[in-house]
């Protein structure tokens, strides 16, 4: 991770850490870059850059910051307004787009904001650009072989212009209509939209398959985005479900990438549950590739469980949808997520879409004619406890012989009933200490004394 750009873009505070200038810089630099790049390769035009928003107050600031810095520089801005992120990376790569920007924090709240860099395929932007934008808003970029403290404006009819594109979602809206393998007709479904990005398009989808859609928190201010709402604070479509009878129901973030489910009882489907459901329908089905599903070393050890009972291969990488995306593409695997609901399908999409994986869901129920209760009981989630501790030294924690000692007991004492999970935060001095086993009481006391040995040996900050 770098100085600003962390796994998922700058996020920050709006106008504290993340401001306008920030976004202003960023639409400089890269308007320049890509329009630098076409000319190098002989190509007498100006970049095109496609830009998203979510709903929040902060996200039309920026948008307008990132496309004058970017139509300054020569470049072309092609704006989706309020879209989803899996739209905007859909979109740079099949109408191809030199790099596509998504202003949105996410699951954050309101106040905060984002800014994520998707390139030319669709993907998460490779951290050597992502390195020289940085080194811009820095003052001083390495690049082309100079050394540039600035960037040279547009002038005269090099000077870029601005795109209303709003066909381009329109577009990604009819393509995950034409995912839908079956009839939804008859089927009673809730979405939860976080007042985000999605409450412009889930609806629509769901509508033209022929769902009984129900929708809550679809009526973005500008200030309510992700409150009380969405996939972080599911409760309120849990008790929507039971109250309103319907089949399913499905919950999203502000930015639309990552959907969590509940069953018609009210019960949370996380994402374990989705990549166990839909693993086990590829592998029925023979279209599970390499027989692995892809996930994080937060997934429950209940999944693995699951997946050893049925004859499923996965891998486990770092935090962070981009490095399981990594993993897939470097190994040909076509399912893989986060337990936060973060799921990719590498044969539809370069990112995780909330909306996609809604559609991915409804498949199994209808292709099944399962409830999705039934689908998701075969996976026992195991009880877990995670403990934050602030360290003065967060490698040295983790490598002390003291500790590492501790952390190889509970494992001794866990066996094959359980696990534990010590690693560093990416953003914080804090060590975080995770353990996993049949119950709540033993899950707490294990973490308690590897923490006590953190203590002991004086890392608590």
């Amino acid at each position: 991770m770098g100085k600003y750009f962390g796994t998922d873009g700058f996020r920050g505070k709006a106008n504290e850490n993340l401001t306008a200038d920030h976004a202003y810089k960023v639409g400089r630099f890269l308007g320049w870059y890509y329009t630098e790049l076409k000319k190098r390769d002989g190509v007498n035009e100006p970049a095109r850059i496609v830009i998203g928003k979510d709903t929040r107050r902060s996200s039309y600031m920026f948008e307008y910051a990132i496309t004058a810095g970017l139509v300054a520089s020569g470049a072309d801005a092609y704006l989706l307004h309020v879209t989803t992120t899996p739209s905007v990376a859909y979109v740079a790569r099949v109408d191809r787009f030199d790099c596509g920007i998504m202003i949105s924090a996410s699951h954050n709240p309101y106040y905060d904001n984002g800014i994520k860099l998707i390139n030319g395929q669709g993907e998460k932007m490779d951290e050597e650009t992502i390195d020289y934008v940085e080194q811009y808003l820095d003052g001083e970029v390495h690049i082309f072989d100079q050394v540039l403290t600035e960037i040279p404006f547009a002038h005269d009819d090099k000077i870029g212009t601005t795109i209303d594109y709003v066909s381009g979602r329109n577009r990604y809206i009819g393509y995950l209509i034409s995912l839908g393998m079956y009839s939804f007709k008859g089927v009673k479904v809730a979405l939860d939209c976080a007042n985000g990005a999605a409450w412009s398009i889930a609806k629509s989808v769901f509508d033209a398959l022929g769902a009984e859609t129900y929708v809550i928190n679809a009526h973005p201010n500008g200030l309510n985005i992700n409150t009380n709402a969405g996939s972080t604070h599911i409760e309120g479509l849990q008790k929507y479900v039971v109250e309103n009878r319907c089949d399913v129901g499905f919950a999203y973030d502000g930015d639309a990438d990552r959907c969590l489910c509940v069953d018609e009882l009210g019960n949370v489907v996380n994402g374990d549950h989705i990549l166990y459901i839909y693993g086990k329908y590829m592998k029925e089905r023979g279209k599970l590739v390499n027989n692995t599903v892809v996930t994080t070393v937060m997934s429950n050890f209940g999944l693995y469980k699951a997946f050893d009972e049925v004859g499923i291969g996965y891998a486990k990488t770092k935090v962070g949808d981009k490095y399981v995306y990594e993993y897939m593409k470097d190994n040909g695997c076509r399912i893989g997520g986060e337990q936060s609901g973060h799921i990719i399908f590498t044969k539809y999409a370069s990112t995780g879409d909330g909306i996609l994986t809604s559609l991915k869901m409804m498949e199994v129920m209808l292709a099944k004619k399962t409830k999705l209760s039934k689908l998701a009981a075969p996976l026992v989630i195991y009880p877990q406890q995670l403990t934050n501790i602030r360290v003065t030294d967060k490698a040295a924690a983790q490598a002390d012989p003291e500790v590492r000692k501790a952390v190889k007991a509970v494992e001794e004492k866990l066996g094959f009933t359980g696990r534990i999970l010590v690693r560093e935060s990416g953003t914080e001095p804090v060590v975080r200490v995770m353990v996993e086993a049949a119950d709540h009481e033993t899950c707490e006391t294990l973490v308690n004394e590897v923490i006590q040995v953190i203590k002991d040996r004086g890392y608590e900050a």
